[in-house]
């Protein structure tokens, strides 16, 4: 049979220890055949030598809009307080369309070269910075549609009810390009009736809900479970899920077992957004500091679906990050204290086929007729890969070549 591309000797997610290699045939954009010494020739073929493939990494929740912002932000003189909302908003009226998606795109090219192959971005709209964010996110979606699916969520940072014309914005957001709904109750004056207007968008225009919530050091008012209410109320199981919600790292186990338990019944998704959590949490203290990141490893014990995802880069919210989503999810690993095969495994899913059910992506994997989005990273098998933040060697989207990176070669002397 004759196919457009092959990758010969891959390992899948889930071999088996021992099992053999098995090469993978993509035509028209889609794998055609899966199987040990696969017949056939192609123009492209590429030989990973045992190496792990999987359908690329799924970021359910980064800020493209106000990325790489850091040097036009005052810098952090100390730890208390942090004003990263306040130092973000303070420059928001010098983002220009041109200006957003040039650090976008930047940024988007880095975690295409880390493998992602699917991308929710959160972007604000508000009467500062109007709907120029969204307008220069909104451009990338069919400039790199080569390469990444790109969906909007668009979102109130600094308020809905309290900000009066972020209401209207939002609507022109829905009605002009994002496809899911956020929020931010933290910043509002009425957090519950900002979650109640939210809810109300995403049923006005059928669309999915994606809030930033719970945020703090104390379990006290959780905003979850109304979440969680509204949720049934509506019949939106599936379609939201909530992010950060740091608060439940601070609550005993039982306690947090119940919220678990009522997440997974009211079909309400998690995101834990490990480096802002841990960069921004425990700053009430100058010592004993707590780390602010939820295990989420437990919460999927009771059922619910979890994604670890980058958030912001190069900003007030978090100074660091490169894109890389498998760095994110090992700093989860080794914040949680999680080690076992079984926890890494779960762990794994988390940036891959558990943050592409959040987003409802049911076409996600590697299987006979599903689209060919294939990534191949220097490990063996998921567990290394994630261990050892193994880097992309090669990806595909959609059958079609997107990144190269040679192996690491070392230049020893001669004996």
């Amino acid at each position: 049979m004759a196919f457009d591309v092959v990758l010969r000797e891959v390992r899948l997610p889930g071999s088996a220890a021992g099992q053999p290699a098995v090469d993978i045939g993509v035509k028209d954009g889609k794998v055609a055949a899966i199987a040990p010494n696969l017949a056939g020739t192609a123009p492209e073929e590429y030989r990973a030598g045992g190496r792990l493939v999987c359908s690329g990494f799924v970021e359910t929740h980064i800020h493209l809009d106000k990325t790489c912002i850091l040097g036009r932000c005052d810098c952090e003189a100390k730890r208390f307080p942090h004003l990263a909302m306040e130092r973000t908003s303070a420059v928001k009226h010098t983002f220009t369309v041109e200006d957003v998606f040039e650090r976008a795109s930047g940024t988007l090219e880095k975690c295409i070269g880390h493998g992602a192959t699917r991308m929710r971005t959160h972007v604000e709209v508000d009467p500062k910075v109007g709907l120029r964010g969204m307008e220069g996110v909104r451009a990338l979606i069919d400039r790199y549609k080569w390469a990444i699916d790109l969906e909007i969520c668009v979102m109130p940072q600094e308020g809905l009810t309290n900000n009066p014309g972020t209401d209207e914005l939002m609507v022109a957001a829905l009605k002009n390009g994002a496809t899911v709904v956020g929020a931010a109750p933290n910043y509002d004056s009425d957090r519950a009736a900002q979650i109640h207007r939210v809810f109300e968008m995403a049923r006005e225009f059928d669309v999915d809900i994606d809030m930033h919530l719970d945020s703090g050091a104390s379990a006290e008012e959780l905003d979850t479970l109304l979440v969680c209410e509204l949720t049934e109320k509506y019949g939106w199981g599936g379609r939201v899920a909530v992010g950060h919600i740091s608060k439940l790292a601070s609550m005993k186990q039982p306690d947090l077992d119940k919220v678990a338990r009522r997440m997974a019944d009211a079909g309400v998704a998690a995101t834990v957004l490990t480096a802002t959590d841990l960069f921004l949490g425990g700053r009430h203290t100058d010592h004993n500091v707590p780390r602010n990141v939820v295990d989420l490893n437990r919460l999927t014990e009771f059922g619910v679906t979890c994604s670890v995802a980058s958030n912001n880069i190069l900003n007030p919210f978090t100074p660091f990050g490169d894109g890389q989503l498998l760095r994110q999810v090992n700093m989860q690993a080794i914040v949680t204290q999680r080690s076992t095969d079984d926890d890494v495994r779960r762990l794994w899913d988390m940036t891959t086929a558990a943050a592409a059910k959040l987003m409802r992506k049911a076409d996600y994997g590697i299987a006979v007729g599903g689209p060919a989005d294939l990534v191949v990273l220097d490990a063996p098998d998921e567990i290394m890969a994630l261990r050892t933040v193994a880097p992309v060697l090669g990806a595909w989207k959609r059958g079609k070549r997107t990144v190269t990176r040679e192996p690491v070669r070392l230049h020893k002397p001669a004996a």
